[in-house]
C-alpha cells in the first residue's frame, strides 16, 4: 500500500441547486442544497448529510479493522450521527457532532474489550480527528 493517500471526488451542477456527485469508478448520486435552506430539495443528499456521514463512516471502518486487528467477535454493528448547525460569526457551523455507535457482541466477558476498542477507534478515526467541531461518541454495546 502507498503512503500517499489522495482522494478525488467531482461535482456537476444539474439544475437549481442540485448536483451529481462523483468519484472515478464509483458511481454518481444526488447532492443538493437541504430541505432546511431557501431553494433547499427534500429526499436528497446535502454536504450536511454526508459531513456527519463521513465521521460516521470513518468511526464505523476504524473500529471494523481495530475489532478485527484485537480479534472481537461482534454480531452487529450499527450507529446513528447527529449534528446541529449552530450561528456563528456571520454563518453557521456544526459546534458538536454525537456519534451513537451500538455493537452486539456475543458475550458478556467481550465487554470491557469492546470499551477500549471503541476508546481506540475514537483516538484514530482519521476524519474525525481532522474536524474542528468536537466529535462525541456515545457508544452502547448489547449482548446477544
Amino acid at each position: 500500500m502507498s503512503n500517499e493517500h489522495i482522494y478525488e471526488t467531482n461535482i456537476k451542477w444539474i439544475e437549481k441547486r442540485k448536483g451529481l456527485f462523483s468519484a472515478e469508478g464509483m458511481g454518481e448520486f444526488e447532492v443538493a442544497t437541504p430541505i432546511q435552506f431557501p431553494g433547499g430539495h427534500p429526499n436528497i443528499w446535502s454536504a450536511e448529510h454526508l459531513y456527519i456521514g463521513a465521521a460516521e463512516t470513518c468511526f464505523m471502518t476504524t473500529f471494523l479493522a481495530v475489532a478485527e486487528k484485537s480479534r472481537l467477535e461482534f454480531s452487529a454493528y450499527e450507529s446513528k450521527g447527529v449534528g446541529e448547525l449552530e450561528p456563528e460569526g456571520r454563518g453557521l457551523v456544526f459546534k458538536k457532532i454525537v456519534l451513537y455507535p451500538k455493537v452486539t457482541i456475543k458475550n458478556e466477558e467481550d465487554r470491557q474489550k469492546t470499551i477500549n476498542i471503541l476508546e481506540k477507534t475514537a483516538r484514530h478515526c482519521v476524519i474525525s480527528n481532522s474536524m474542528k467541531n468536537e466529535v462525541v461518541f456515545e457508544a452502547e454495546i448489547v449482548v446477544g
